[in-house]
């Protein structure tokens, strides 16, 4: 049976309206759902720790700026819009002491309560608000009087009002305009972790890097297989995000579509999916996430070095070469980017 979507008749701000809003941290989603709640109405302040580069920013779009701790305690509705790796050492210095009974914990992903490298009270709700969206796409959806498709979710409920919470958060930033599902932590954590690793990050990056050396090591020229193997597949995923895999099909050539369907399914074969199904396991038992808390509390070491090799492909120079030459490519240089808190 089809989950339900909720949307804007089935929610209000009332449950928010007279309560204090805190937002820690001002990265990509925090910018946007305190921008959104203040617009919205609504009573937003935001709280980082002392000699954030985001304090000034956050300032010059009008919010008051307060030291975490003190966020924390004047917040009735707290969301923690802080880095998973972050969180633990932030909750415990500065949000665990400053809780108490009746306030409201949000997330917008469930990593931290899923594995318990943050256990909250049991008389603090603890909710999840999660826009299918990054930041800057909710902001600017909500500008211009549409919304994110969103997903809800409620772990701790101890007055009974936490989903109405959640929806009203929802409705605040423009979720329930597009439409709005509930799901689980534990659901949300999961299948977010299974899609990063093995389709969306990991394994799009990795199937491109494959067809890039392929061709290179066949002798054919590095532009080539930069504009085949990487270039392209934009088109393709616009697509697809567009209109679903049978729609992108339709506006393919007969060749193509011939070759999707018929070698398509030899490359990500069933050897492919038995690698998709342990990955998913690894996830559901908490493998990956001890390996990944072991990886930041030991430094990153592994972490940067393999970053740092994959900067060093031979596909990373042909692209920078090649995108000099679009101009409507907008050029961005993230690297050592990190979420803002």
């Amino acid at each position: 049976m089809p989950a339900k979507i909720y949307t804007e008749k089935d929610a209000s701000l009332s449950p928010l309206k007279g309560k204090k809003i805190a937002v820690l941290g001002f990265g990509s989603q925090g910018h946007a759902h305190a921008l959104n709640l203040k617009d919205s109405g609504l009573d937003v302040v935001i709280g980082l720790y002392a000699g954030s580069k985001s304090i000034p920013v956050a300032k010059e779009h009008g919010f008051v700026v307060l030291d975490t701790s003190e966020a924390v305690r004047q917040g009735d509705v707290i969301m923690v819009a802080i880095p998973d790796t972050k969180q633990p050492a932030v909750y415990s210095k500065d949000i665990a002491p400053n809780l108490t009974k009746g306030k409201t914990l949000l997330f917008s992903h469930g990593f931290s309560i899923l594995y318990k490298t943050i256990l909250p009270p049991k008389d603090v709700a603890v909710i999840m608000v999660a826009p299918k969206g990054p930041g800057h796409i909710v902001r600017r959806q909500f500008t211009e009087g549409k919304g994110v498709p969103s997903l809800i979710a409620v772990h701790q409920d101890p007055r009974k009002d936490a989903k109405k919470i959640a929806l009203a958060w929802a409705h605040g930033i423009g979720g329930t305009r597009a439409g709005v599902l509930q799901t689980t932590f534990k659901e949300e954590t999961e299948t977010d972790l299974f899609g990063e690793q093995t389709v969306l990050c990991g394994g799009c990056t990795a199937l491109i890097q494959a067809g890039f050396e392929t061709l290179v090591e066949a002798g054919y020229s590095p532009e080539m297989a930069y504009f085949e193997c990487l270039h392209e597949l934009k088109l393709i995923v616009d697509l697809i995000n567009e209109s679903g895999i049978s729609g992108m099909r339709f506006s393919i050539s007969e060749t193509a579509k011939w070759g999707d369907v018929t070698v398509g399914p030899k490359i990500i074969d069933a050897s492919v999916k038995r690698r998709m199904k342990a990955a998913l396991k690894d996830i559901q038992s908490g493998k990956f996430a001890k390996g990944w808390i072991k990886e930041y509390e030991t430094g990153y070491k592994n972490y940067k070095k393999l970053l740092s090799n994959g900067e060093k492909h031979p596909i990373e120079k042909t692209g920078a070469r090649l995108r000099a030459l679009m101009p409507w490519i907008s050029k961005k240089n993230l690297k050592g980017a990190q979420a803002a808190y």
